[in-house]
């Protein structure tokens, strides 16, 4: 058992070299995710839309966007959907023009994107990057159990959250006024949509991991 508390890892590439990228966070790949969901409580309430975008890094150590994925969820039999959060996000889950897919049918894509990366970056495991993270991961979690998904590849508990990176690198944690401070385009019509808030996520989460490099804060030994 690692000091995570975790023990063994998934798809490990023992034999392989680590990248640059697997060297900066000690093993892990960073895969920042959004949910857009129809409440606040992952037990009970839908899963409606889910994406996801995995990290790359430059030779220089810089890291960026990389692949992308998204999906909407058709809501699981007996969820609860709140009114309150369907007039806040806007998605009407029953539309037919949503595409909305089972939840066992996108995760398992999104999984197998997440694995791709992990072995193209000799990473042991993915580690989930969201503002607010743990309302996020613990709709995938919720997801992934009721789906009897046995190999996630995201670390069970640990995450990174770019609302508390923001508080500190930016003085702000609403995404909207963390993302204008760094003067990252955000437009509020197109927020509340799983694939715009991730990638805008995404792109904050870069921002101020490489301006930490900048400053001189991480180096490769």
């Amino acid at each position: 058992m690692d000091d995570d508390g975790f023990e063994g890892s998934l798809d490990s590439e023992q034999g392989q070299p680590k990248s640059l990228l697997a060297r900066r966070f000690r093993g892990f790949l960073p895969v920042v995710v959004d949910v857009e969901t129809g409440g606040f409580n992952a037990a009970t309430d839908a899963l409606l839309e889910v994406a996801a975008i995995s990290i790359t890094m430059d030779e220089d150590g810089f890291v960026r966007q990389d692949q992308e994925f998204q999906a909407a969820v058709q809501p699981f039999t007996g969820a609860n959907i709140e009114q309150s959060a369907l007039e806040f996000t806007g998605i009407d889950p029953f539309d037919s023009e949503r595409n909305a897919r089972p939840e066992e049918d996108a995760l398992r894509e999104m999984f197998q994107m997440v694995r791709r990366a992990l072995r193209a970056h000799g990473c042991s495991r993915a580690i989930l990057v969201a503002h607010n993270a743990h309302f996020d991961q613990g709709f995938l979690n919720a997801a992934t159990e009721r789906c009897s998904i046995k190999r996630n590849p995201f670390h069970p508990f640990s995450c990174f959250d770019t609302a508390t990176l923001s508080g500190l690198a930016l003085g702000q944690t609403v995404l909207a006024k963390a993302c204008r401070a760094s003067d990252i385009e955000f437009n509020n019509a197109d927020a509340h949509s799983a694939l715009y808030d991730t990638q805008k996520t995404a792109e904050l989460f870069c921002l101020i991991v490489n301006r930490w490099k900048e400053l001189g804060g991480w180096f490769d030994d």
